[in-house]
């Protein structure tokens, strides 16, 4: 059990979180604001002095947080719109029956039941596009390079992820966060060549970097760049 209390330092609100887990003092900059979390039996007092002996490095992390929420574009889900693909910008275009729902080089062509559907239903729709396309790719892709490296994959997935862009379980099953592929192809190429790597190595080792290296000569640029704009992948 945790117990919380809310305080202010100056301007700043934040949380006083209690857990008999916790062995030290933390921060923590969670959804819900700034929390300093303390063991069970530690004097409130003491939480207190540790943020403001830290307040400089939360406001210098709020600040960036901020920075990076005010990169995150903002769509107006309607047809005609601008959305990205494999790190281009295409036009929201209606198709005309089911069948012609897909993403190509010009557009993305989406079929909605409704003839004005909301912008909530246009988005579902296009997510689920989205969802679609990026499964058939990632699979295509791991699919070669796995065959490429005389490896084997049980199953693949896709989900919307919050903090990882792939996973590979010890049992050979590939995650895939969809969204990856709104980025750039060679960063997708990247991810792939991680993922797929990890079949052979279940590990963050100098062999594992070299097998990545071997097939992604440029992984170290690509993955900066998934780290450094990953936020604004988002639809």
């Amino acid at each position: 059990m945790s117990e919380v209390r809310e305080y202010f330092f100056e301007d700043l609100p934040y949380r006083l979180v209690r857990s008999a887990r916790r062995k030290r003092l933390g921060l923590v900059l969670a959804q819900s604001g700034v929390e300093v979390r303390i063991p069970q039996r530690c004097a409130a007092r003491h939480g207190h002095q540790f943020l403001q002996e830290n307040i400089q490095w939360v406001r210098a992390q709020l600040l960036a947080a901020n920075q990076r929420a005010a990169q995150v574009p903002q769509y107006r889900f309607e047809f005609g719109e601008h959305f990205p693909w494999l790190g281009k910008m295409r036009p929201l275009e209606r198709a005309s029956n089911r069948g012609g729902a897909a993403i190509t080089e010009e557009a993305i062509h989406l079929y909605t039941l409704s003839p004005t559907p909301t912008a909530q239903q246009l988005q579902g729709a296009l997510q689920r596009l989205y969802q679609r396309e990026a499964l058939a790719l990632l699979t295509e892709k791991s699919q070669c390079l796995a065959e490429q490296l005389d490896l084997q994959f049980s199953t693949l997935r896709i989900r919307r992820t919050k903090s990882k862009w792939g996973h590979c379980s010890i049992r050979g099953d590939l995650q895939y966060n969809w969204l990856v592929c709104l980025a750039p192809e060679p960063v997708v190429d990247y991810l792939v060549a991680h993922e797929v790597s990890h079949l052979r190595h279940h590990n963050h080792g100098r062999d594992f970097w070299l097998l990545v290296q071997s097939v992604c000569p440029r992984y170290k640029e690509l993955r900066r760049w998934l780290r450094d704009n990953g936020h604004r992948l988002t639809v």
